[in-house]
Parts: structure tokens; C-alpha cells; sequence
């Protein structure tokens, strides 16, 4: 049964992969275009703001169904949804009408149809694949996002000119159908949960909150959800909201330059997920997200802060990058192995709305502090700009690279400063899922 499903999850796997270069290259094409419209970092970063504002609304009611649903028909539904997004944007800029509200009306609805989406991915390789391969698993998962991060700007970048935006977004179309097609193909399987049947009244709320109580109950998941959730602001701050504008910025809106960096990027993800599909990391999973983050955020981040060509911008993302899948593979196997999988669901939804919660906070801070803070005050005659001008240079892009700076520092010494919590250090050690005291659920 599971030489089965490891088969399943290969074909789920390979779909995916293939949708989500459609979606890079479309996503790489629209930052181009709305850059070049508003000339903003604000603009770039509440592009994120939306989506992920989006899934931390809808993950409470996402929680509360995906147990109950068939996961397949779920995938399925959320990849056609999805499609159906590009199409709309595809349709407004081929009629000349496709404007900048309208692609944060497309992450509105992306982030949302995407908080039905990861639950049911993470639960379907526990199902799936045996314990002993989680890390691997989504090591593998990490792969297919590491290799579209490679493929979709070059190819987006070398097709803008033959195709136009049209175009790329007709095949990210495309890349939705395959994926879905294949999912025809695949059983995913749904155990029932024990005491369903008294749960079917139960409102969707009451779920999510049982969800968050297994969690404040589990002291190194507890531990875990905070360290993941500090990290994630300053991973939106910097790394996802203003990166592609200091890039664009200080590089004179070249956009070869923007897609070398982020295929530098990808190139580290690829190299980082082979290990960790191969390998597996470190016995003690723990050591995959704490110590992967300080690198991380020490190697990437400091690099892009003080680098001023395309060639340290790359090094900085490629060492960056390198160490993600080691966080996000390591994070998923210990989230998998500690959680009973008939509440996975709820569980997992929870700790995604509280994860991703500072991301919105952290897109939304990027841009405004990059627009009226952090670049007024690196330009040429600005307040910093004779104190730091030496680390940083002045001029446009020089007050993103500042920040960049800041987010290096205070990223990496969360990362090594977990070590610090009792309950975190030491989760490998925790009991069995089944052996932890599930909470009530809560009532009205």
C-alpha cells in the first residue's frame, strides 16, 4: 500500500510541479508589467499582502471542512478555481483593460482557494508516504518550487518579448489542465474520523479553535509555530516584498537581471531540496529549521543587503535559498509526525493561519517602509546616507539594502536563539501522536 502511495504522490507531485512553473512564469511576467506602471515597491508588496491575507482568513473555515472532504476532489477544485483566476487577468489584458486592482482581486482569490490547498497537500503525504520519508517528501515538494523559482522567470523572461504577457499567462492556463488531468488518475485515502458522527453539527469555528488547543497544548509545536511565525515577518519584510524592486531598482529596471537573481535563487532551492529528498537532513529535525534559519538569513539576506551587482545579489540568493527547503521540509515532517492525521486538517490550518498571520503585516511594512522610510533616507543627501553609505551605497535600491541588512541580524539570531526554548530543542523526543491528550473540543 505504501510502495502505492509513494507512486501516487510522485504523479500528484509531478502535476503540481508542472502548474506551478505556469504560475512563476505568469506571477514573474505581472511583477514586470505593475512594476513598470507604478515604479513602486508598495505596489510589488501588496501583491502579497492580499494573498496571504486572504489564506489567513480563510484557513479557520478551510480547517473545519478539508477533514471532511474527499482531498482529491479538493486539489482538483482548487487548481480548476485557480485556472480560472488566469483566465479572468488573461481576458482583462488582452481587451486592454487589466489594471492594478485587479491583480489584487487575483491574490485575493489565490490566497484563498490556496488555505484549502496546503492542508490537503501536507495531509495527503502523511496518507501517503510512510513516516520514515517525510522529510523526503517535502523536501520533494520544496524541489518542485525551487525548480519553477529556476524555470519560470527565464523562460518568462525570454518568451516576454516573443509572446507577451498574453502568452505566458495562455500557458500558465495550460500548466492548471495537465495538473489537473493527472489528478484523475490518483486515489488519495480519506480515513474517517473517529466521533464523526458527532461532529457533524459542530460549526467550523469550533473546529479551527480545537485545532489551535492541540497546539498550545504540545509545547515544541507551540514553540515551533512561534519561531516559524517571527521568521515569516522577516521573510516577507525584505526577502518577498522588496526584493524584486531593490533588484529592478538599482539594476535600471533590467529585468535579465531580476530573472538571473531568482534563477540563482532557484538553483539554491534545487540544490537544497535534492539534499533533502536524498539525505533527508539531520536526524534530529529540529536542527533542519533552527539552524538552516540562522544560515539562511545570515548568507542570503547580509548579501543582498550590501551586494551591488547582479553577481553578489545571485550569491546571495542562491546561499539563501540553499537552506529553505531544510526549514519548510523539516517544519512539515515535525507537524506530521506530531499530529494525529484524523485532525490534521484543522490542525493544520490552524497553524497556517498563524504562521503565514505576520506575512500579510510583514508584505504590507515591506513596501511602505521601503517607499517613505528606508529609501528617502539612503538617497543621495537622505539622513542615513553619510552614516551607512559604506555598507549600502546610495541612491535608488540603497534603502531596501538596508533593510535587507536588519533583516539579516534579527532573522538569523531568531533562528539560533530557538535552541533556546526547552520544548523546541528537545520536540524529536516528544511522545508518539497517538500518545499525546487530544483537547476537547470547544463547545457553545
Amino acid at each position: 500500500m505504501k510502495d502505492k502511495g509513494i507512486r501516487t504522490f510522485i504523479i500528484m507531485w509531478f502535476g503540481q510541479l508542472v502548474s506551478i512553473i505556469g504560475t512563476t512564469m505568469t506571477r514573474f511576467a505581472l511583477i514586470i508589467w505593475a512594476y513598470q506602471q507604478t515604479g513602486s515597491a508598495t505596489t510589488l508588496a501588496l501583491m502579497g499582502f492580499f494573498a496571504f491575507g486572504s489564506t489567513v482568513l480563510v484557513s479557520p473555515l478551510a480547517g473545519g471542512l478539508v477533514d471532511q472532504w474527499d482531498r482529491r476532489k479538493v486539489l482538483m477544485v482548487s487548481d480548476t478555481l485557480m485556472g480560472l483566476v488566469s483566465v479572468g487577468v488573461l481576458l482583462l489584458y488582452t481587451t486592454d483593460q487589466l489594471q492594478i486592482w485587479h491583480l489584487y482581486v487575483a491574490e485575493i482569490l489565490v490566497g484563498g482557494l490556496d488555505a484549502f490547498y496546503r492542508p490537503v497537500y501536507s495531509t495527503a503525504i502523511t496518507v501517503l508516504v510512510p513516516e520514515k520519508f517525510y522529510t523526503r517528501a517535502n523536501g520533494m515538494r520544496s524541489l518542485s518550487l525551487s525548480i519553477s523559482d529556476v524555470i519560470g522567470p527565464v523562460f518568462a523572461g525570454a518568451m516576454l518579448a516573443v509572446i507577451d504577457i498574453g502568452g505566458i499567462m495562455l500557458i500558465d492556463v495550460g500548466t492548471f489542465l495537465f495538473a489537473v488531468s493527472l489528478m484523475f488518475y490518483v486515489h488519495i485515502p480519506n480515513p474517517k474520523e473517529e466521533g464523526e458522527d458527532e461532529e457533524v453539527g459542530q460549526h467550523f469555528w469550533q473546529k479551527f479553535v480545537s485545532g489551535l488547543r492541540y497546539i498550545r497544548n504540545h509545547e515544541g509545536l507551540m514553540g515551533l509555530l512561534v519561531v516559524m511565525l517571527v521568521i515569516n515577518l522577516f521573510a516577507a519584510l525584505t526577502w518577498f516584498a522588496v526584493m524584486p524592486a531593490m533588484v529592478l531598482a538599482r539594476s535600471g529596471n533590467n529585468e535579465v537581471a531580476l530573472a538571473t537573481v531568482q534563477a540563482a535563487m532557484g538553483v539554491g532551492g534545487i540544490i537544497g531540496s535534492l539534499l533533502m529528498s536524498i539525505w533527508g537532513g539531520p536526524k534530529r529535525r529540529i536542527h533542519n529549521v533552527l539552524a538552516a534559519t540562522g544560515l539562511s538569513f545570515l548568507l542570503g539576506d547580509l548579501l543582498f543587503g550590501i551586494g551591488r551587482t547582479v553577481v553578489v545579489w545571485s550569491l546571495g540568493g542562491f546561499l539563501g535559498s540553499l537552506f529553505i527547503p531544510f526549514i519548510v521540509a523539516g517544519n512539515m515532517a515535525l507537524w506530521q509526525s506530531h499530529v494525529p492525521l484524523k485532525i490534521q486538517g484543522r490542525v493544520f490550518a490552524a497553524q497556517t493561519a498563524v504562521r503565514t498571520a505576520t506575512m500579510p503585516v510583514g508584505y504590507l511594512l515591506g513596501g511602505l517602509l521601503a517607499d517613505y522610510l528606508f529609501e528617502p533616507s539612503m538617497a543621495s543627501g537622505g539622513v542615513f546616507a553619510g552614516q551607512l553609505d559604506w555598507l549600502v551605497g546610495t541612491g535608488p535600491g540603497a534603502g531596501m539594502g538596508l533593510m535587507f541588512v536588519f533583516t539579516g541580524l534579527f532573522g538569523s539570531a531568531v533562528g539560533w536563539g530557538g535552541y533556546l526554548i526547552r520544548g523546541l530543542r528537545t520536540i524529536d523526543d516528544d511522545l508518539e501522536p497517538e500518545l499525546i491528550e487530544m483537547p476537547a473540543y470547544v463547545t457553545t
